[in-house]
């Protein structure tokens, strides 16, 4: 059976993957859905990042540059921490941007307002 991360410690891992590439990941979620992007804009963008973080487990740790293995576990971390990042940001911008219309449902989400002036007016509803 093939390991994860054969020939690296946990530490270089931890620091590595999870706080430069979760980090980067982060950041680039956040920024992908403040320039109001579709969500699969930051998947793309975390499997490219996941190469760079590869790179980065090569070239400070000497681990095996070309390593699907690995490569696949980081782009798995790395797209569920941008895509995470993604989704607070766009909840956060429809309830501050429309609030007349939305309002907060949990850390990554939202709901029609009950009583919106759209409603009130009769006018459409926009969903989403």
């Amino acid at each position: 059976m093939l390991s994860l991360y054969a020939d690296e410690s946990w530490f270089n891992v931890a620091f590595v993957t999870g706080v430069l590439g979760g980090g980067a990941a982060w950041l680039a979620g956040r920024a992908l859905a403040q320039t109001w992007r579709p969500w699969w804009h930051t998947a793309l963008y975390m499997l490219l990042l996941a190469a760079f973080v590869r790179f980065i487990h090569f070239a400070l740790f000497e681990a095996t540059l070309v390593s699907p293995v690995s490569y696949a576990a980081d782009a798995v971390f790395l797209v569920a921490v941008g895509c995470l990042a993604w989704r607070r940001t766009r909840a956060s911008q429809m309830v501050t941007q429309y609030d007349w219309l939305y309002e907060r449902d949990g850390l990554l989400g939202w709901r029609e307002r009950a009583q919106s002036p759209v409603k009130e007016a009769g006018g459409p509803t926009i969903s989403g």
